[in-house]
């Protein structure tokens, strides 16, 4: 591939450090969307007593629902299927964007039983609303077959939708780090124009990739790992952390800085 022009090179030494910032971000993120997502299908299923509760993301190329969490004894079976965004009674909640309570499955032409089948459950009756972020429709979540009525009240529908509207929550806080090639791509096709085609894209962004990640074990690697693990903390402890690194920051800016010199915490003050 012949080398980009002067002014592709500069936007993209520009977006650069965006795509780094996002890449750090992506690591010291790790798997929260879906541990957030996987306490919410958690919780449908506990307080209304459900078989199962579940819930499909749209993704794109292809345009799919994925099925990517769910909860109660029926609902493993789910996760990690597929389904076009019109098919089911989920297509249907996804497409128009409406919640739906379904009493009798096997009456409503919407319900797609193949799906089902592979699932290894077929409910008698589903409740399902939409997952609606600042973009539009993200998802679904569904809750099959409440062990304590054949139907889902309006304050079941209630309920779901406040937890679809945490699923959202989560959704919109992690998507900005998991779409930054995708930014990235939008942002450089619209400057090269004709001048890059797919395969040059593709390539071109494929070698900045290396650079974000190029060894997970390096010690910076390690840090951010370290920092994954302390999420937990409080707002004190954290600024007391954020307080030690600034310090650190500083100190390996020094010119002529000992390397070799270590020390161990707490000091004395008449050491």
């Amino acid at each position: 591939m012949a080398n980009p022009d002067p002014t592709i090179d500069a936007a993209l030494q520009a977006l650069q450090a965006a795509a780094q910032r996002s890449a750090v971000a992506r690591r010291l993120q790790g798997d929260a969307e879906t541990a957030l997502l996987q306490s919410v299908v958690d919780l449908a299923a506990s307080i209304l007593d459900a078989q199962a509760a579940s819930i499909a993301l749209f993704e794109h190329e292809p345009d799919r629902l994925e099925y990517r969490v769910a909860a109660g004894p029926q609902g493993a079976g789910v996760v990690g299927l597929s389904v076009p965004p019109a098919r089911g009674i989920v297509g249907f909640v996804f497409s128009t964007a409406q919640p739906i309570a379904v009493s009798d499955v096997r009456k409503d032409p919407r319900f797609d039983q193949g799906t089902a089948e592979r699932t290894g459950y077929v409910p008698f009756a589903i409740a399902a609303v939409p997952i609606v972020g600042s973009g539009g429709t993200l998802g679904v979540l569904q809750v099959l077959d409440k062990r304590s009525s054949e139907t889902f009240s309006l304050g079941d529908m209630d309920l779901l939708a406040r937890l679809a509207r945490q699923a959202a929550t989560a959704i919109d806080a992690t998507r900005v780090q998991r779409d930054s090639t995708l930014m990235l791509r939008e942002v450089l096709r619209t400057i090269a124009g004709d001048e890059l085609d797919e395969g040059a894209l593709d390539a071109l962004l494929s070698a900045e990739a290396v650079t974000l990640d190029r060894d997970a074990e390096q010690p910076f690697w390690r840090l951010v790992d370290v920092l994954s693990r302390v999420r937990g903390m409080g707002d004190r402890e954290l600024t007391l952390v954020v307080e030690m690194l600034e310090v650190v920051a500083r100190t390996a800016g020094r010119p002529g800085r000992p390397t070799t010199r270590r020390r161990r915490f707490p000091v004395d003050d008449d050491e």
